[in-house]
C-alpha cells in the first residue's frame, strides 16, 4: 500500500477528543475522507469513517484489514498533523 496523499485538517472544540480529521489518497487511485483524529489516554490515534446503524450502534464505513495498514495509515496521517502543529 502506497500512501499517495494527505490532508489532515485541525479541529479544535473545548472538552472533545477529536482533534482533527484526515483525508488519505491511497495508491493515487482510492481515497478515504472523514478520518478522525481522536486524542485518548494513550495519545493521538486515528478513528476510521462509520455511520450510525438503526439500533444506535456504529460500523466502520472503511478501515484497514491488518495491523500493519493500520499502522501506516496512523503513521502518514500524525505526522502530518505534528507539522500541522508546527506551523501555527
Amino acid at each position: 500500500m502506497n500512501i499517495t496523499k494527505v490532508y489532515v485538517r485541525k479541529f479544535e472544540r473545548e472538552g472533545s477528543i477529536v482533534k482533527g480529521f484526515a483525508s488519505v489518497t491511497i495508491d493515487d487511485a482510492v481515497a478515504i475522507n472523514d478520518i478522525r483524529i481522536l486524542e485518548g489516554d494513550n495519545g493521538l490515534h486515528i478513528g476510521m469513517p462509520r455511520r450510525k446503524l438503526a439500533t444506535g450502534e456504529f460500523k466502520d464505513v472503511a478501515h484497514p484489514v491488518n495491523q500493519e495498514a493500520r499502522t501506516q495509515l496512523e503513521t502518514a496521517i500524525l505526522e502530518k498533523y505534528n507539522e500541522a502543529e508546527d506551523a501555527e
